[in-house]
C-alpha cells in the first residue's frame, strides 16, 4: 500500500479522511485512525471517484 494522504475532498475543521491508494485503496478517519479502515479494489475506487467528479459538474 502507498503512503497515506489527506483526501482532497476533505475540508478543514476536523472532518477529514486519509486515503492510501494502490492495488487496494484504504480509507480511514483522520481523528480515529485506530478504528480501522475501509478497503476497496482499485477499479471500485476509480468508479467511486468518477461518480463524485460527475456530480460536481
Amino acid at each position: 500500500m502507498n503512503r497515506w494522504h489527506k483526501s482532497s475532498y476533505s475540508q478543514n475543521g476536523g472532518q477529514c479522511v486519509e486515503v492510501s491508494e494502490g492495488a487496494v485503496t484504504a480509507v480511514r478517519d483522520t481523528q480515529h485512525r485506530d478504528r480501522g479502515t475501509l478497503e476497496f479494489a482499485a477499479a471500485e475506487w476509480g468508479r467511486f471517484i468518477q461518480g463524485i467528479k460527475a456530480d460536481e459538474l
